[in-house]
């Protein structure tokens, strides 16, 4: 994980006007959010291995992205840069499900903090420099 500063660290905004100015810089509300915090999130490369998070915390109300009247309120935190590293091709030791038979063919990251790259570090600073006069408006 490699933290950047940035303007936009402290801001308070409303979650969903929030959400609607970086869906459109190609971001998306992360699968670990929470009815208190949560992570905004772009991926930087073609394979969906380097990110740019933007983590923010609730200050008033809750998150519940199923709520199109949300009135939440969010402030926002540290934004970051993290790599996974995944081995390539299905899990070997993938678990049939009861329900349905599916299988579980994806895996966890061999290295969910990898080590970035400085060309990712540089592309994560550019991006966050191209959307911060868009996120403080």
């Amino acid at each position: 994980m490699i933290p950047l500063s940035s303007v936009l660290e402290g801001q308070e905004h409303k979650l969903t006007e929030l959400q609607v100015k970086l869906e459109k810089e190609r971001f998306s509300l992360g699968g670990n959010w929470d009815y208190d915090n949560g992570s905004f999130d772009r991926a930087l490369d073609e394979e969906n291995k380097v990110w740019l998070r933007i983590p923010f915390q609730v200050t008033d109300g809750s998150a519940d992205s199923e709520l199109s009247e949300n009135n939440a309120r969010v402030v926002i935190g540290s934004p970051y840069i993290l790599k996974h590293v995944y081995n390539e091709g299905n899990d070997p030791e993938a678990s049939a499900r009861v329900v349905g038979a599916m299988f579980d063919q994806f895996q966890s990251p061999t290295d969910p903090d990898a080590d970035v790259e400085p060309h990712w570090i540089e592309r994560g600073r550019e991006v966050l420099q191209a959307i911060e006069p868009v996120i403080s408006r």
